[in-house]
Order: structure tokens, then sequence, then C-alpha cells
């Protein structure tokens, strides 16, 4: 990992295009530390990581409508000081009085809201969270505003404590024993179980915990190989008796990004819906900002997200 100053492209701005000036940045740990490790075969080495930030628009092209110069906007991006960008999409306004700090992590919370979105969550609902990272604290946060008890499990005790700091009603510590602990606080089971870590052991070795008739939502993506016998997990979904729960996958990118009419949810919705929760306080990121730093500092930011993940959580890149 190493920083480079580049100039920007010193060229007249066409279209829909817009120079913007990042303020904050966020890092994706689990997506960026897979491109990092070479596990991403969409991401090419070398190559400039990141997909959120909050910025202020320093010029725009002739066909930008509804911006101007010094606008403060919400949108994906890497991480890099100037970058020309499509005003479009999810490229939104930031709302008055929202702290600034707190816009990146838009990204996570509608990348959690996924899972919301494809569940069969209602109110009085049992929720188990497995891993409870930025995506998966976030997915029991809305979880628990969507009306469910929830139970978020993690091996970390400082994650489990971020969770309780974020309103998470009940914390378990992942590992053995933890089956009978979600368990007995969801009265012998949850009816849906949200899998954040995206490690496949964890899903199969949690299908357990589902009550008849729930749902195993896939929120982490899966990554690493991993043998067990698939006979008896299909089981789990085929029988009857074994609870024909169903499984689900949340990957955000199965809405389409700008609103349309004949479809209820999008990425650009989703992220409004963020902003009034973030404001509100009802979803709550403060506690989960470890580190906001430097972009020179950015070989250390990622060490510690991967090898102090106890310490190093909400990684953000300060760049004005």
């Amino acid at each position: 990992m190493e920083v480079r100053k580049e100039a920007v492209p010193d060229r007249p701005l066409v279209g829909r295009e817009a120079l913007v000036r990042k303020l904050y940045t966020l890092i994706s740990p689990g997506t960026e530390l897979a491109c990092l490790s070479g596990g991403e075969s969409w991401f090419r080495m070398p190559g400039i990581p990141g997909y959120a930030a909050v910025s202020r628009i320093e010029a725009v092209g002739p066909e930008v409508e509804g911006f101007a110069a010094g606008d403060v906007v919400f949108h994906y991006a890497n991480h890099s000081e100037y970058e020309i960008v499509k005003a479009e999409g999810v490229f939104l306004k930031v709302p008055d009085g929202l702290e600034l700090s707190w816009v990146p992590f838009t990204r996570m919370a509608t990348v959690a809201m996924t899972s919301l979105r494809v569940s069969t969550i209602e109110l009085g609902d049992y929720v188990a969270v497995t891993g409870l990272g930025l995506i998966g604290n976030m997915a029991a946060q809305l979880a628990g505003l969507q009306g469910a008890t929830v139970i978020g499990v993690d091996l970390s005790e400082n994650r489990r404590r971020l969770a309780e700091a974020c309103g998470i009603a009940h914390t378990v510590a992942g590992g053995e024993g933890a089956a009978e602990r979600v368990k007995a606080i969801a009265e012998g089971g949850v009816g849906t179980l949200i899998e954040a870590t995206g490690v496949p052991q964890v899903a199969v070795e949690s299908v357990s915990w589902i009550r008849q008739y729930g749902e195993m939502i896939l929120l982490g993506s899966p990554r690493g190989r991993y043998e067990t016998d698939v006979t008896d997990l299909l089981n789990y979904v085929h029988l009857n008796g074994r609870g024909c729960i169903t499984f689900k996958g949340a990957h955000e990118c199965r809405f389409p990004v700008e609103k349309d009419p004949f479809v209820k949810h999008s990425l650009v919705r989703n992220s409004e819906v963020v902003f009034g929760l973030l404001k509100s306080g009802r979803l709550r990121v403060e506690p989960l900002i470890s580190h906001i730093l430097a972009p020179e500092e950015a070989a250390a930011a990622y060490d510690g997200l991967k090898s102090r993940k106890d310490e190093y959580q909400g990684v953000l890149f300060k760049w004005a």
C-alpha cells in the first residue's frame, strides 16, 4: 500500500461530469482487504480501492443539473483527494446538519439494508446477526428498527461492546455454546439469521439456530474454500422436520441504482432513507468510528484492519 501524487487531468469537464474534492472516504474492510489479498478478480493491481465518499463539488460539466460548485455530496468514489465523476446515480446532496464524517457510512448502511429488504422480518420476531463488523452492526441496528428483538453474535468482545453501544439488545460470544445461548434468548430459535461474516463455515454451523420455516440471509459475500456435507445442509431446506429453511441472497446490486416507478427500492432511495436515520439518531455510526487518518497513514490503516480488528473498525481518510 502506498500513496501516490498525480495531477488531476487538465481538461474541460464534459457532459454530466463533476470535479469533486473529497472530505472523507471510508474503508470497506471486507471488500478492500479481499482486493488487497488478490481475492477479487474484478480488482486489478495496481489499483485504487474505495467506494464511499463525502465530497465538495469544485466544478460541473455543461449538462449537470441540480448541482453546483460548493455543494457537498455523498457518492461512490475511490480513495483520492480529487476525482472526476459522473453527477448521476448515487450522487446526492448531503442534508444540512448531518455530521460529514458520518456520511460515507451511508454506503455500508445501504449494503446492510439489503438484508432487511429481502427478509420477512416483522414486529416481534427474533433475529440473529452473525458478525458485528460495520455491515453486521448496521444490519442488526436496522433489524431492531424494523421491530425485531436482535441477537448479535461475534467472537470479538470489543465488537459486541460496540453493538451494545449502538443499541443492540442482546450480544452473544461466537464459537462453542453460541447456539444454546441464542436459542435461550430466542425461545427456541430465530426466525431470521443474517450472516454477515462471509465465512461459509459460520453459515453452515448456524443454520440449526433457525426455527421452522425461518430464513437465512446471506449478507456477507462468501469467501474462501470450505468443505462440508452438502446433503445435510440441503435437508435443512428440503425436509419439514429439519425446518424447511429458506436461503436468500442479499447483494445490494439486486436493486436498480436510480429510482424507478415500477420498483419500490433503489440504491438512491435506500441512501435517502439512511440520511434520515442518521440525522434523527436512529442509526448510530459514531461509536463505530475508530480512526480518522491522513491518507499518508494508509499502510497502517489496512494493516490495522487486517491484524488488529479489535482496535480498527470504522476507518476514515480525512482529505481536506
